[in-house]
């Protein structure tokens, strides 16, 4: 088995599969219909892209273990998405600043997962960036909406956006399996994302009124860990409702 590999597509697999399960909440809770069906429609988008990466990790472990074992029958310390999309949902604003600062860095990683030495990779990326073109574009049209509108919403936005911001340090910071991977060919470093996701944020935050935070707020190392396995509480009541049926009846088939 390809370790090193494995754990790379976990992370790409897990950091979609629980903004998913977040998104999801929101069904039948939006704060208009539109957006009930754009958030559960993202959702989708978001669950369909971690089964094409939780289905090539289990084809590289290589002990049977298939998309379903994966996602429902590991441990919080098993999963490795970052810690941005384990945050609770919070109030609208605080979703969509959760969901736009991933969307941009999520365009830009896929961009770059084009172009993947192995055809897998680079197929899937190829798939999933043209819903996350969307994503970015929807994600960017509600900050400025929100940003640009009322005092009280752009109050909101602001705060969502601040509070959001200490988790996005870990998008960027490579560790031993980022740089063996981008030595291969395979992914890319992660700290190559930052200036163009940064140029893209600013422009953004900048038309929605809004003021960009200080980038040193963003590296504290408290606010990292989640790709290496180092979760908040959060992520364990993910889990305890996203996985209460397969382990309440292992085995059980519809």
């Amino acid at each position: 088995m390809d370790k090193t590999f494995f754990e790379y597509l976990l992370r790409l697999g897990d950091s979609s599969l629980i903004l998913s399960q977040r998104l999801g909440a929101w069904t039948g809770h939006g704060p208009i219909l539109e957006e009930d069906l754009a958030l559960t429609n993202t959702a989708l988008d978001l669950l369909g892209q971690a089964r094409m990466w939780l289905t090539l990790a289990g084809e590289v472990e290589g002990v049977g273990r298939d998309e379903d074992a994966l996602a429902y029958l590991r441990d919080t310390h098993q999963f490795h998405n970052v810690l941005l999309v384990e945050r609770d949902n919070g109030n609208y604003a605080d979703t969509m600043a959760r969901q736009f600062l991933f969307d941009v860095w999520h365009y830009f990683l896929l961009q770059r997962l084009e172009k993947s030495s192995d055809e897998r990779v680079a197929a899937i990326a190829a798939k999933a960036i043209k819903e996350v073109t969307y994503h970015v574009r929807r994600s960017s049209d509600m900050v400025v909406r929100l940003g640009d509108g009322t005092a009280e919403s752009h109050a909101k936005m602001q705060a969502a956006i601040d509070d959001a911001w200490r988790f996005t340090g870990e998008l960027f910071a490579d560790d031993a399996i980022d740089l063996e991977l981008a030595s291969r060919g395979i992914g890319c470093e992660l700290s190559a994302l930052r200036q163009p996701w940064l140029a893209h944020v600013r422009e953004v935050l900048e038309e929605a009124t809004l003021n960009v935070p200080d980038e040193a707020a963003a590296n504290h190392l408290a606010y990292q860990g989640g790709r290496q396995g180092r979760h908040t509480e959060a992520l364990g009541y993910v889990l305890a409702e996203m996985q209460h049926l397969p382990r309440a009846y292992p085995g059980a088939t519809w």
